[in-house]
């Protein structure tokens, strides 16, 4: 009776031990299963993030494209054609009451316009942004608009702001860019400020013109420059706050981790 009392339990043992090794191995295969579908999910968003942003840098790049055309056309082109004007009336009429005067002039138009043509290969020059300080590069943008009187921009950047990535650095400078355009072509703006301040590892971008402003709740879909700072934004996962009233100007507030 001890003998049989024995042999069930050790098979009763062998049983458990049994179970208790197909259960290893099926939860061990389960885990393997769950893992490489968690993988395959993973691999899936970050081919997705990844052709979210070839998608958003090919958008930049055409709406770049299309920044170069419009400022070449309405700036370094208007200077150049009213200089080629004059000097074609000189060849024609080959007398001018103020021949000195004109001459002047007309090479005071080719000089600007090379020198915005300088200007703007240098803002859209990569290594130029990657070399320069943020601080720096806003500032001279900032210089540039001013020279123009056309309103006056004031700057604060916190000196504690250094941006060694090279997206952050041109995600903000891009997005400053965009606004000071769209600032001084629509709003009819007298000042504009932009401040640049860290707290910890958060940077806030804030910038504010005193123009027409708009009225956001009948803007049904975005401008082209809207369009531009919210994908920008997306660069950086940054969070885009845009507020804007009709003559009482517009703001823009970019903030994001760094």
């Amino acid at each position: 009776m001890g003998e049989t009392s024995f042999i069930i339990t050790l098979i009763l043992f062998n049983i458990i031990f049994v179970a208790f090794l197909i259960g290893i191995v099926v939860f061990i295969y389960q885990y393997k299963s769950k893992r490489k579908q968690h993988l395959q999910q993973i691999n899936i968003l970050d081919q997705n993030h990844k052709k979210e942003l070839l998608e958003t840098q090919i958008e930049i790049q055409t709406n770049t494209m299309e920044y170069i055309g419009r400022e070449i056309h309405d700036n370094v082109g208007q200077k150049l054609t009213l200089a080629s004007l004059y000097i074609q009336q000189y060849l024609i009429e080959n007398k001018l009451i103020n021949t000195n005067t004109t001459i002047n002039s007309t090479n005071e138009m080719i000089n600007e316009a090379l020198d915005e043509l300088r200007q703007l290969s240098k803002s859209l020059t990569n290594d130029y942004i990657k070399n320069t300080c943020i601080s720096q590069l806003i500032q001279e943008e900032c210089t540039r608009i001013n020279s123009l009187q056309i309103c006056n921009v004031t700057v604060y950047i916190d000196p504690t702001v250094h941006l060694d990535s090279y997206i952050h650095k041109s995600v903000v400078y891009r997005i400053t860019q965009e606004f000071l355009q769209n600032s001084i072509k629509h709003s009819r703006c007298k000042n504009i400020s932009i401040v640049l301040i860290k707290q910890r590892e958060h940077l806030t971008l804030s910038i504010k013109d005193d123009g027409i402003g708009f009225d956001i709740g009948k803007l049904k879909n975005d401008g082209i420059g809207t369009y531009n700072i919210k994908k920008r934004a997306q660069l950086v996962n940054g969070l885009i706050k845009l507020d804007s009233q009709k003559d009482k100007g517009t703001e823009l507030i970019l903030e994001f981790s760094i």
